[in-house]
């Protein structure tokens, strides 16, 4: 059972609203024929956004799951956190 701040999920999911509505925002240039260096320079943007919002996501998942699981001896958190982390690097 995962337990989290609800307060930082809400902030979570929030941050992941704005970068849905950015990434339409990128759609809509697309198909409205913008620059392609401006498109570019707008999904860079989202890109980073994402990657935040990732960074914030493990920091949570560390802080309640990871640490709830460690004190309950399950290692298999661990190898899951880690592959987590290596799909996430990539």
């Amino acid at each position: 059972m995962h337990s989290h701040d609800p307060k930082e999920m809400k902030a979570i999911v929030n941050r992941l609203a704005k970068a849905i509505g950015h990434l339409e925002a990128v759609k809509g240039m697309v198909e409205n024929g913008r620059d392609c260096s401006e498109v570019l320079v707008q999904l860079a943007a989202v890109k980073s956004a994402l990657n935040n919002t990732g960074k914030l996501i493990l920091k949570e998942h560390i802080s309640h799951c990871i640490v709830d699981a460690v004190e309950h001896g399950d290692m298999q958190a661990i190898e899951d956190l880690n592959r987590a982390i290596d799909q996430f690097v990539k």
